[in-house]
């Protein structure tokens, strides 16, 4: 099964025009979005860390972690986004191992990229 295959029947679509913005950082998150269509970009400390095209995930720490956002996505182009909450959240980590796997994977990913992009601190 395709990866946002998965997704395929969440009748839950946010659509985000060129210029706005699906959620910004310090925002309370508690859903995560696959991008349908469109470009998105990821902004941490505004820096673009990452470019989302289709199929892929944002907001995952505020599903797997509710809080505050740690970035801001930012729509390139006109956006559809499909909205995962808990619920489906949790339906989707139960029923199909792969996807929990690559949640993580992301995860990893993302903060691996930020990490690498903040100026190590010598020690005193």
């Amino acid at each position: 099964m395709v990866f946002f295959e998965l997704f395929s029947h969440n009748p839950t679509i946010v659509r985000v025009p060129a210029g706005e913005t699906l959620f910004r950082a310090g925002d309370e998150g508690h859903m995560m979005y696959v991008l349908a269509t469109g470009r998105a970009e990821v902004i941490v400390a505004n820096r673009t860390v990452e470019i989302l095209q289709h199929g892929s995930i944002v907001g995952e720490m505020g599903i797997v972690s509710p809080g505050p956002r740690s970035a801001t996505v930012l729509a390139v182009e006109d956006c559809e986004f499909v909205a995962i909450d808990e619920r489906r959240f949790q339906f989707l980590v139960q029923q199909t191992p792969f996807f929990a796997s690559q949640v993580m994977r992301v995860l990893a990913e993302r903060l691996r990229r930020v990490n690498q992009m903040v100026p190590e601190v010598e020690e005193v």
